[in-house]
């Protein structure tokens, strides 16, 4: 039988590789994760629901929201959503990049005509480097980013990055299927959030 698969590229559907865990077939570990996921965020996503084949692989993709609410408070709730946009849209992750999309536009921004200041210009290039093959940031971008903020913070950010490019590497590697819910929030495509207009910075 075949399986569902994420939206038609270019009229090719691809399959999913993993089918998600169904909640009756599951073993009570997985069930009471499962639980605890629609009781503190109100749904499970099909990316969790594939974790779930491995509680250990699900309980190290979900510090995510630990390490989430460890850089919000220094970045605010919108750049947190725009660095994690910027790592998903450059490494084409549909699933995370049309997810950030929704929050953005949920909170009122239009995320192909974005306005940033200087600082989210600053937080998106070292997302877009942290997103490349091997994470290299260069010398003039770390020394920016270490004016504005404390080894502490960058530690925390870059081990935020990182995991955000773990979660965008699993649903890839995966094809883990696209949640309906995000299709309203899709754009053309996955590409990177877009640079200011000229005189919108």
């Amino acid at each position: 039988m075949s399986r569902p698969g994420r939206p038609a590229e270019k009229g090719i559907l691809i399959a999913v590789r993993i089918h998600p865990v169904d909640y009756e077939e599951a073993p009570p570990e997985a069930r009471a994760a499962y639980d605890e996921v629609v009781r503190e965020l109100g749904r499970i996503t099909n990316m969790k629901r594939t974790l779930l084949h491995s509680l250990p692989a699900f309980r190290a993709l979900m510090e995510w929201y630990t390490l989430r609410d460890t850089v919000q408070p220094f970045l605010g709730e919108r750049l947190t959503n725009l660095f994690s946009h910027a790592i998903s849209a450059e490494n084409d992750c549909l699933i995370c990049s049309t997810y950030f999309r929704r929050a953005l536009m949920e909170s009122g921004d239009n995320p192909d005509k974005l306005k940033l200041d200087e600082r989210e210009e600053l937080v998106i290039e070292f997302a877009r480097h942290l997103a490349k093959a091997f994470g290299r940031v260069p010398n003039e971008l770390y020394g920016r980013l270490a004016a504005r903020f404390s080894d502490e913070q960058i530690v925390a950010l870059t081990a935020f990055g990182a995991l955000m490019v773990a979660t965008n590497v699993f649903n890839n590697a995966l094809e883990v299927e696209f949640d309906g819910y995000l299709e309203p929030y899709r754009g053309d495509s996955a590409a990177p959030a877009a640079a200011p207009a000229d005189g919108e910075a």
